[in-house]
């Protein structure tokens, strides 16, 4: 329960007792696996993003089973839209006037329980195992709309900033449909998974790649990296920026940054058509995911782990076996 905003460090995050959750119209309870632990949640927590609600259990990449019909399905970030704005009638759900979000509007994993809209969820399939799913839910699904905003296709260069739990699966998708990926990241480990996972080559945050881009995803929230993304592009390039949020970017320089017809970005949720295919693609591929698993109580070192780079993958935390 996330009751105060800080950084993560000084907080008293813990385990409590809570009531379960009363279910409104629509929604069903599920029994919670794990929960994936996102970037998103420190956000919420070290109050980067308005405080929507005062006390909060965060937690939007979760994997488990509905009471009702003991189904397996996972609760995304999007835990429901109005349905009736224009965005919504064009399935454009994610640009919603009135969206709630898991975790953030409405109690999310990090708990025994949560309150779900089946509309919402999306089902898991039996063979693949809850804690490799978790962070498909979000690291990957708005990786993988990162990836399509960023007009990435087949053959084509696609530089990666960043390389945590999103960017670790992107890259299998990209070297699914062909392309050649250049990494740019902070770690030496993150480095050599990048590597491992068929990149072209990987370098130091800093560096720029070999060659000019095509497309580029930004998944660190350092906005002071939007410059050297965008010098980065070839012609008619884009940079799409992956986070919900991100520090603030520096002035632009038109002819070096924007002229030429390179494209900056951002990403906004995602559909649940974007989640559909996701997964189909994870079983296609398949995707791997590179996880290190942390007890339901552990959720605050989880946390202080990912802030300071020290996950390799995603984190998840196991709340039942």
């Amino acid at each position: 329960m996330c009751e105060q905003r800080g950084p993560v460090e000084s907080l008293q995050l813990g385990v409590r007792e809570v009531p379960e959750p009363t279910p409104q119209p629509g929604e069903v309870l599920i029994d919670v696996e794990v929960c994936g632990v996102c970037r998103t949640d420190l956000h919420v927590i070290e109050g980067d993003l308005p405080v929507a609600k005062d006390s909060v259990i965060p937690g939007h990449q979760v994997i488990g089973r509905r009471r009702d019909t003991a189904q397996r399905v996972g609760v995304p970030w999007l835990h429901r839209s109005c349905g009736r704005c224009s965005w919504c009638v064009s399935n454009k759900e994610n640009l919603c006037d009135a969206p709630q979000f898991t975790g953030y509007h409405v109690d999310g994993g990090y708990a025994e329980v949560v309150a779900a809209d089946p509309a919402f969820t999306y089902p898991i399939p039996g063979d693949l195992m809850p804690e490799r799913a978790a962070p498909l839910l979000c690291a990957g699904v708005i990786g993988y709309r990162a990836y399509l905003r960023s007009g990435a296709r087949s053959g084509c260069r696609l530089g990666l900033y960043g390389f945590g739990a999103s960017a670790h699966i992107v890259i299998q998708v990209a070297r699914h449909f062909g392309c050649e990926v250049f990494v740019m990241t902070r770690g030496e480990r993150h480095r050599e998974l990048a590597r491992s996972l068929g990149a072209a080559w990987a370098g130091d945050a800093a560096e720029s790649p070999p060659r000019r881009l095509d497309s580029a995803i930004l998944f660190a929230p350092a906005g002071e990296i939007v410059p050297a993304a965008l010098a980065a592009l070839d012609k008619g390039g884009t940079l799409a920026c992956a986070g919900i949020h991100l520090s603030d970017i520096p002035s632009l320089e038109y002819q070096s940054h924007l002229f030429n017809e390179r494209t900056l970005t951002s990403v906004t949720a995602n559909t649940r058509e974007d989640g559909r295919e996701l997964l189909r693609l994870a079983a296609e591929i398949p995707i791997e995911t590179s996880v290190e698993l942390f007890p339901l109580d552990a959720a605050q070192e989880a946390l202080a782990k990912l802030k300071n780079d020290g996950i390799q993958g995603a984190a998840v935390l196991r709340v039942r076996d």
